[in-house]
């Protein structure tokens, strides 16, 4: 059984994000020790290591228990595995279209980022369409 801080440290998981995946229920609620710890065992370090995964991949927190879901229920047919992914394979087109706008906006500030002269506010307007995650708001 590993505490928290071993689980942290063996997956490469924060512990504050250990415990926000616990309490969206992707995480079983682990054993307490006798000096109320958590404890984990390998299957939630498996658990979690697959939760990383997902999530590095970009999957939402929604999508990833969706997928746990058809592990521990054989009901769910397969091909909402594929759905999932198709979901996700389009969303992850989208956000490259957005990156790729998003280059070009870069590229033309850093070439010619002297063509704005004293108007520096051209420069905040231009990087302004875009929102935190990379999406250009029109």
């Amino acid at each position: 059984m590993l505490t928290i801080g071993e689980l942290a440290k063996a997956t490469g998981v924060n512990v504050s994000t250990i415990r926000y995946y616990e309490q969206m229920g992707l995480l079983t609620h682990s054993t307490r020790s006798d000096g109320n710890q958590r404890r984990y065992t390998e299957d939630e370090q498996d658990r979690l290591a697959f939760i990383r995964h997902a999530r590095d991949l970009g999957l939402a927190i929604t999508a990833i228990r969706d997928l746990m879901d058809l592990g521990q229920r054989p009901d769910m047919s397969m091909t909402e595995a594929g759905r999932i992914a198709s979901e996700q394979l389009a969303a992850i087109r989208e956000r490259i279209e957005r990156l790729r706008k998003l280059e070009v906006e870069l590229v033309q500030i850093s070439t010619h980022g002297v063509a704005f002269g004293p108007d520096k506010s051209r420069v905040i307007q231009s990087l302004a369409r875009f929102d935190l995650a990379g999406t250009k708001s029109d």
